[in-house]
């Protein structure tokens, strides 16, 4: 059967789709329910569910998971005998951060210079999408050739495991014999590109405590500890003189062998400054896809609009660290806490929590599978091979599912090609990447019907 009418009823398919995002979008879907309101992602797991049900999924739940929170499941029977494929996203969001640092609105999707911006409109209900057309271009071609199983997560950017352990507890609901994580990127746009590694995390809320309050900085400071001092030497002992995570008892990765990422464009990517330099050493590929990196996400502190005088008696950071395969993230977590602890200067208190964890992932990438998505992507990219590259972020459900299910092939595809700018102000997602991808979907899972 040709791909040709696969790929214009994608096409076709896209204003439909650039609606569909755009309700799916306008949902403040952040799982942080202290920050945003809960029937936000209750009302964005809701639209999942009413989406597969007219694509005639069966067995469409809201899963309440141990964490709180809802996942989409959904299982659409194929032929008699088929393989089953498990397709991946998630519709919770980052925070929009500072939405004044938008050109835009953040949950109001916006076409603008040829994208699509609007948190999410990449990393992930832009996936979730990408499966619907992908299904929608079989069921008008001739029909899904296999048994497909959808799970959209209600919590993947939190990091706080709730399908994961509802996945544990019911192994049954996610086997198949083949998962796409529709939770990556493609190394540039127009690049096909399958993630075959994902670093590890876990997030580590430290607070340290001198004084019984606040105190007159002229008529205590010199002799009276400061908290918010203190802390500064802490975070400062996590990075080497060039700016290498220096995490005490943690290994250093390892170099990385596939794709290279050149200093210069992804000094473009990441829109460094003119004049500032990368910190770590190795190649670019080695620092963001082989070895840890920690990261200061956020300071409890006075702000300088504000501030006064005063000796801080508390001071609190939460401090992520990120681990290539390989590294027991449960182990770096222990040795991010005892680093902090023994760090911390001047006898001051410090109590550290463990507020979330992910291990990392490599996939096989001999198995058939990958040979059914290179095809499927040198028809979707005309004149393009598909090529392997690691990703720094994490996704805690791959290693879970890997686990699970230990003969199971596992790729990942998706939209956060540089340009989207995930987890920054101004997401956005590339149609043109959507349209492609939804094709190589489409036509992956019929090659892996026939491989």
């Amino acid at each position: 059967m040709s791909s040709i009418p696969v790929a214009e009823t994608v096409a076709s398919l896209m204003p439909r789709a650039k609606a569909e995002l755009t309700e799916l979008v306008a949902f403040k879907s952040v799982a942080d329910f202290d920050q945003f309101p809960r029937s936000e992602s209750e009302g964005a797991a809701r639209w999942v569910a009413d989406a597969l049900r007219a694509e005639g999924f069966e067995d469409v739940a809201l899963l309440d998971t141990p964490d709180g929170t809802q996942s989409v499941y959904g299982y659409l029977p194929g032929p008699e005998g088929a393989k089953t494929v498990l397709l991946y996203a998630h519709y919770d969001v980052q925070p929009p951060l500072d939405e004044a640092g938008w050109s835009t609105p953040p949950f109001e999707l916006t076409e603008r210079d040829g994208r699509w911006y609007g948190r999410g409109a990449a990393d992930c209900k832009g996936g979730v999408i990408m499966h619907l057309l992908a299904l929608r271009a079989l069921k008008a071609n001739g029909g899904v050739p296999v048994h497909v199983k959808v799970i959209a997560e209600g919590s993947e950017e939190m990091g706080t495991g709730g399908l994961e352990r509802y996945a544990e507890a019911h192994p049954e609901l996610l086997k198949a014999d083949t998962i796409v994580i529709g939770d990556s990127g493609n190394f540039r746009v127009g690049l096909p590109t399958v993630t075959t590694t994902l670093r590890g995390m876990t997030m580590v809320r430290v607070q340290i405590d001198t004084l019984a309050g606040n105190l007159h900085s002229g008529q205590f400071g010199g002799a009276a500890p400061d908290a918010l001092g203190a802390l500064i030497r802490v975070l400062d002992s996590l990075r080497a003189e060039d700016g290498s995570t220096a995490v005490d008892g943690l290994t250093g990765g390892s170099s990385w062998e596939g794709l290279q990422y050149d200093e210069a464009q992804f000094r473009a990517d990441a829109k460094v400054l003119d004049g500032v330099e990368l910190i770590g050493s190795g190649t670019v590929a080695d620092r963001i896809w082989a070895r840890p990196a920690v990261t200061v996400l956020g300071i409890d502190c006075p702000p300088v609009v504000g501030a006064t005088p005063s000796v801080q008696a508390s001071a609190r950071a939460l401090v992520s660290l990120r681990v290539p395969p390989g590294v027991d993230a449960a182990h770096a977590t222990k040795l991010l806490q005892a680093h902090l602890e023994a760090h911390t200067p001047w006898g001051a208190r410090v109590s550290t929590e463990q507020i979330g964890q992910g291990q990392a992932f490599r996939a096989d990438t001999t198995s058939p599978a990958y040979q059914a998505m290179a095809d499927a992507m040198a028809v979707a990219y005309p004149g393009e091979e598909m090529q392997y590259a690691g990703q720094g972020g994490s996704i805690p459900l791959c290693n879970t599912l890997a686990g699970l299910y230990p003969e199971a092939e596992i790729l990942l595809i998706g939209l956060s090609e540089p340009e989207a700018q995930i987890h920054a102000v101004n997401e956005s997602v590339s149609p043109q990447e959507l349209e492609r991808l939804s094709v190589t979907e489409a036509l992956f899972l019929r090659n892996y019907a026939g491989s």
